[in-house]
């Protein structure tokens, strides 16, 4: 487990709130430069590269930061700590650093997370608060997005023993503003959670990030009443490529708020139809090892990282690295063309990639991470790549 200082932890939180530094830019840059300090020293530098700016925050900025923090008595935790949510470390992308109010005791125990519709009818409020309340009463935190409608419903149904709300804007602006009074309760008995920074009004844009930490927080997604171009259905995908099981509750096929669940039970999702169906589905995962036992530490001693790209001699975008099977090096831009050729919007393997390229995972790990400062880069689970064209850029 990572134990951070005051410092690191103030460099953990400058560097993650650094605007076109996400969760997984984060890792790589603190496994390059063994440390959020190091990383933030080299920043200027990667920026004149990258011809990108990736400017800080003010360290006057941070401090009023962890100034609110203090005043609400939230509690910010870098990936790795001992109190870090275990779930929400096994994703691909965790959070570098989370915002958290509340008793950390519901991380102890299981967790379900319920979303659907926002504009929900009197049966499906119904069945999510009866979701909810029963299998808040098995033992089981339920997760949510504080949204209107169903997550409200599964939120009230489980104050009592619990239940975890993920926020897609600071943890001092919760969305929708009437759901003030409820976080406050929810604050009372369960947790309230956050990656954006305080003050932060949600964007449209922070909705998917949040759905994606509301299914790496939860052992299974079961999805009331989502329309088939929903957040609600962003989550089910996250949690399907999170390993997570994902339920569905059927509706009438006459109701456009149905068509997402049912669309997804045709595509292989469990049907259920009460909290009985969830718990039988998931008390054999008891157990199970987690898919990804851990990412980064800092400071970066003998591990040898998840990128190997950053081997000793070989400069950050792999521009003083050969060529492998023998071969004379190509020019630096011979070879970025060369990759950005390879790529389409299909994600690949990286290492196809190598074989396909003939070039040393050193050399095409550091041409990724320069695409990747660019913004022509997108990363998959599975090491896998794909081209980030304008359009995937702009919403990732």
């Amino acid at each position: 487990m990572v134990r951070l200082s005051d410092r690191q932890r103030f460099d953990w939180l400058r560097l993650a709130r650094t605007e076109g530094v996400g969760p997984l830019t984060f890792r790589s840059l603190v496994n390059r430069f063994g440390g959020a300090s190091a990383a933030l020293e080299a920043l200027p530098g990667l920026s004149a590269r990258a011809k990108r700016p990736l400017l800080p925050p003010t360290e006057r900025e941070i401090e009023a930061e962890l100034r609110e923090a203090e005043r609400l008595g939230a509690r910010l935790l870098g990936y790795g700590e001992a109190d870090y949510p275990a779930l929400l470390r096994e994703i691909d992308a965790p959070p570098p650093v989370i915002a958290l109010r509340g008793s950390l005791a519901c991380l102890e125990k299981p967790t379900i997370g319920i979303v659907g519709s926002r504009n929900a009818s009197a049966l499906g409020r119904k069945i999510a608060g009866r979701f909810a309340a029963d299998l808040a009463a098995a033992g089981y935190i339920i997760v949510s997005g504080l949204a209107r409608g169903i997550d409200a419903e599964a939120h009230r149904a489980s104050l009592a023993t619990g239940t975890i709300a993920v926020l897609a804007g600071g943890l001092d602006r919760p969305y929708p503003p009437e759901h003030v009074d409820l976080m406050e309760e929810i604050v009372g008995s369960g947790l309230v959670i956050s990656e954006r920074p305080f003050g932060l009004a949600p964007r449209g844009r922070d909705f998917p990030r949040r759905n994606r930490v509301i299914s790496g927080l939860s052992r299974g997604i079961i999805v009331v009443e989502a329309a088939r171009r929903s957040g609600s259905l962003i989550t089910a995908r996250f949690a399907n490529e999170q390993g997570r099981e994902v339920f569905a509750v059927p509706g009438s096929p006459f109701d456009p708020r149905a068509e997402g669940p049912n669309d997804l039970i045709r595509d292989g999702a469990m049907l259920v139809g009460n909290a009985r169906d969830v718990i039988a589905a998931l008390e054999p995962r008891d157990g199970l090892p987690s898919r990804l036992p851990g990412l980064f530490s800092e400071p970066l001693e003998d591990d040898e990282g998840l990128f190997e790209e950053w081997a000793e001699g070989a400069d950050a975008f792999g521009e003083n690295s050969h060529l492998g099977f023998g071969q004379a090096p190509a020019p630096p831009q011979d070879r970025r063309a060369a990759l950005l050729g390879a790529l389409s919007a299909s994600p690949i393997e990286v290492d196809a990639l190598t074989r396909q390229l003939g070039l040393s995972l050193a050399d095409l790990q550091g041409l990724l991470f320069e695409l990747e400062l660019e913004g022509l880069l997108q990363r998959h689970p599975g090491n896998r790549v794909s081209r980030a064209f304008f359009d995937q850029a702009k919403t990732g």
